[in-house]
């Protein structure tokens, strides 16, 4: 990173801020989740990132509780249906093959752009997943080599749960509609979890980080009127979905003018000017 470089310099770098939310979750007296490694993946330069940002450790609570909420329905799904195969996509500094008590016999494929992939394998070198790891160098954007390796997953697994954390926000409409259809189109594939944001909530992301966001060429974009039924045109419906907000309201991680946004009723359905965001669990329809 030279001196006059953009703080934030590609899509990877919101990675290794995110990891430093994850490194400071875990060293509080009542962590909601372990992640022994993120410092070590974030790195000088996530802690700068981290620093440098305006209003970033106000919107701690956000990271904290989407990473809690994910945690725990990957484990349930995979408890409860007999996952064998865990597909990862934009898969970032995500260290859950290593921090999770997971099944050994867990086919886990982690999919990312080389630099991203390459740091991660240096700095987790020596460390034993606790599962069956893969990792794959790949820029989601090709879309012919997404539907390859698409289908060389489903060919070789029984049920697959696709990851897509983070990820949705950076694309448009269509991009993410593409991608929904592609996975539909892959029989094995049979739950889908992501996070997802009102048009509102984005609009107010937007405002605060778009100036480091678009220097990087990674705009926040995605946040659609409809909701989770967004994808049921793709054949996904919504079969868990848990607000960051209230969950952050449970465990009292909240300032006191949340707090009281958290006392009104919860948002369903379509979604609009209210800022609201979700960890969602999809199955096929």
């Amino acid at each position: 990173m030279t001196e006059n470089a953009p703080l934030i310099e590609n899509i990877s770098d919101t990675a290794r801020w995110v990891a430093v939310y994850r490194a400071i979750e875990t060293e509080r007296p009542d962590a909601l989740f372990k992640d022994p490694f993120a410092r070590r993946l974030a790195g000088e330069r996530g802690e700068k990132i981290l620093s440098s940002l305006a209003f970033a450790r106000r919107n701690e609570w956000a990271i904290v509780m989407r990473t809690h909420l994910i945690d725990r329905l990957l484990l349930g799904t995979i408890e409860k249906d007999g996952i064998d195969t865990v597909l990862n996509l934009a898969a970032g500094l995500d260290a859950r093959p290593w921090r999770l008590a997971l099944p050994p016999s867990l086919k886990w494929i982690d999919v990312d752009l080389p630099e991203i992939t390459d740091w991660k394998e240096e700095k987790l070198r020596g460390e034993k997943p606790l599962c069956d790891l893969e990792r794959v160098r790949l820029d989601l954007a090709d879309v012919t080599a997404r539907r390859a390796l698409f289908e060389r997953v489903s060919a070789s697994s029984r049920k697959t749960l696709v990851m897509t954390e983070g990820l949705v926000i950076y694309l448009t409409r269509e991009q993410v509609d593409s991608l929904a259809h592609d996975l539909a189109a892959s029989a094995s594939f049979r739950y889908w979890i992501l996070d997802l944001a009102s048009p509102g909530l984005v609009r107010m992301m937007q405002r605060l980080w778009d100036k480091e966001l678009n220097a990087a060429r990674a705009p926040m974009k995605f946040g659609p009127e409809e909701g989770p039924a967004f994808f049921a045109s793709a054949g996904w419906v919504p079969l868990e979905v848990r607000s960051l907000l209230m969950e952050a309201a449970r465990h009292r991680r909240l300032r006191f003018f949340l707090r009281l946004a958290a006392l009104l009723p919860e948002s369903k359905g379509r979604q609009g000017r209210r800022p609201w965001s979700a960890a969602c669990l999809f199955g096929r329809a």
